[in-house]
């Protein structure tokens, strides 16, 4: 075999897959499935969007790449933006969720410049290569899946909330239906030209300062400076332990990975780890772990030790005697022991198309998971934290997982079980990511059907208040995994169903 591909559409993973069938590696494969995803889950990522990408090289050296988006407001010395726009969107009879959209939402966009240094730095393959096909894509438009469709009409508020992007989802005023064809021909010429020239005129050049003078006119904070004064950070990956396996994650400012790595931790002590109970106790001990210290030490020098430090984690121990999150995860393992595990979120868009340009910009400063201080609090440049954790598993130094999950808060339970459904049950990476799946926040054990009926009944023995759903759903995650069995060297992959997942082995 060649590699596995697994991600949020079939035309992405195809995407990656056709890449290592060509002879590329997993980063080559990994950025040509980011770029498809761009046309064919446009809600959920673009080149508006952020995001992280955990490569591990066939050398055998982990490197975490921040590309996430960034507050912006440079040289606007105080200016007060104009209010977010609150919009309602209901996803299941369980959860209506609000959302701040418009431009006072967006922030600075990473995205093209991510990919662009993950190819020039790991890749083998020229950028342009990677992005022809995405390109083409986008001119002669793709056909809508079912689940794409479904994520048009819960989103269908946000979509329809400018003319410009009504335009693009729902022209005439009616949403793209399953079956039809959503063309973007302004991303195609993104994506030819971002092949060509690199990602330089979206930051400094025509682009970028088309984008910051839509955004700035319309009360929004994005300029110049901050678009032009963008970097990708490269950082040290946060690690746990596992059963004798190191995992790498997502590291501070973002918050997903650091949770997954205390809760990994806590599980290890446990002395029956796979007792339902047990996982529902780590899950609420991770929350109270996210207090208003938390959210604001995320930004301090060495706050990852400290946090991790062994008396907390003993004191923690000795105690246990969001919603849709628009992200979409593309993971990739090749035959040379390479892997990449990207994560990409626009948010839930804010509906801002900037014209000429193929840009849907992100929601970031609206996400109310993302902003528990409030909005418009982080300093301008900083990094907004995330709840998205690429990660990777690795026996003795070798990759036996990949993996990363869309869903807001449900985002480190979500691969938190996926995990454990492959090292502690042994289960391939398909099964895994398909099992049902529970989540605890706010006081309450939310479950899909198939959890063990006997366990929840005895959490709600224990007075723990449940909620189980009628069936699975898109909100408790969206995991894309792929998986190396460490005795046969088999690799597998997951494509969640809960998001229309698709996983495809070369």
């Amino acid at each position: 075999m060649r590699g596995v591909v697994a991600a949020g559409h079939g035309l992405t993973a195809e995407a990656g897959a056709r890449v290592l069938r060509e002879g590329g590696n997993a980063v080559d494969a990994a950025v040509a499935a980011v770029l498809m995803s761009w046309v064919a889950e446009p809600t959920l990522t673009g080149p508006g969007a952020g995001g992280f990408m955990l490569v591990h090289t066939e050398e055998g050296e982990n490197h975490l790449l921040d590309f996430f988006v960034a507050a912006p407001g440079r040289g606007l010395d105080g200016r007060a933006p104009a209010a977010i726009e609150s919009i309602e969107v209901r996803f299941a009879e369980e959860g209506v969720q609000s959302f701040g959209t418009g431009p006072s939402s967006c922030g600075v966009y990473g995205t093209p410049a991510g990919v662009a240094q993950a190819v020039e730095r790991f890749g083998t393959m020229p950028l342009s290569a990677l992005a022809e096909r995405p390109a083409a894509a986008a001119r002669a438009g793709v056909e809508v899946a079912p689940m794409q469709a479904f994520l048009f009409e819960i989103l269908a508020p946000i979509l329809r909330s400018t003319p410009e992007c009504a335009a693009i989802f729902a022209p005439g005023g009616r949403l793209h239906r399953a079956g039809e064809r959503l063309a973007i021909p302004e991303l195609g010429s993104l994506l030819e030209r971002l092949g060509a020239e690199g990602p330089g005129f979206l930051y400094r050049g025509d682009t970028a300062r088309a984008v910051s003078a839509w955004v700035l006119d319309r009360g929004g904070l994005l300029t110049e400076e901050d678009l032009r004064s963008y970097e990708l950070v490269e950082r040290e990956p946060a690690r746990a332990v596992y059963r004798g396996r190191e995992i790498l994650t997502n590291p501070p400012p973002s918050s997903g990975g650091i949770l997954i790595a205390y809760a990994l931790d806590l599980l290890e002590r446990l002395d029956e780890p796979g007792d339902l109970r047990g996982l529902v106790r780590v899950m609420d001990q991770a929350n109270h772990a996210r207090t208003d210290e938390f959210t604001t030490g995320l930004h301090t020098e060495g706050y990852l030790e400290r946090f991790l430090a062994a008396d907390a984690l003993e004191s923690a121990a000795h105690e246990m005697s969001g919603r849709l999150g628009s992200t979409t995860h593309i993971a990739v393992m090749d035959a040379q022991g390479a892997c990449a595990s990207v994560t990409c979120s626009n948010g839930s868009s804010s509906g801002v198309v900037v014209p000429g340009t193929g840009i849907h910009l992100n929601n970031m400063l609206g996400e109310e998971d993302l902003n528990p201080l409030g909005h418009h609090r982080h300093t301008a440049g900083n990094r907004i934290p995330s709840m998205m954790a690429p990660t990777v598993v690795l026996g003795e130094g070798r990759p036996e997982i990949a993996l990363g999950s869309a869903g807001s808060n449900r985002i480190r339970s979500a691969i938190l079980q996926t995990i454990l459904g492959i090292v502690d049950d042994g289960l391939e990476a398909q099964r895994a990511v398909t099992r049902p799946r529970l989540h605890y926040e706010g006081g309450v054990v939310e479950a899909e059907p198939g959890v063990d009926p006997g366990a929840l009944d005895a959490l709600a023995a224990d007075g723990w208040r449940v909620q189980r759903w009628a069936e699975q759903n898109l909100y408790f995650g969206g995991v894309q995994a792929v998986a190396r069995d460490p005795r046969t060297g088999e690799l597998s992959g997951g494509g969640d169903p809960r998001r229309g997942g698709a996983a495809v082995a070369v």
